[in-house]
């Protein structure tokens, strides 16, 4: 069955019609729709509407927390090593 533009394979809706569905399973169901997303530059934003789209879902459904953790900022990759590593100062 497919979707909308929003969620074009229908996924996301998949996902809160399984019964007993895991957060892993979640995770990557998540994952497959992100990259096949028709928004690319704006994931945040689609998974904004999602989010507005399954507001009636229980917020403890895992694709809910699935989705909001979508929205958290990604941590900011630290460097590690290079040439102060090496040669320490002092």
């Amino acid at each position: 069955m497919k979707g909308d533009a929003l969620d074009p394979a229908g996924l996301i809706r998949e996902a809160y019609r399984i019964d007993g569905i895991t957060a892993q399973d979640c995770r990557m169901i998540f994952l497959d729709w992100a990259i096949k997303s028709n928004a690319p530059d704006n994931l945040r934003g689609a998974i904004q509407k999602l989010l507005t789209l399954y507001a009636d879902q229980p917020a403890h459904h895992p694709m809910t927390q699935t989705l909001r953790a979508g929205l958290d900022a990604s941590p900011v990759p630290k460097r590690r090593g290079g040439r102060a590593r090496r040669h320490p100062a002092g």
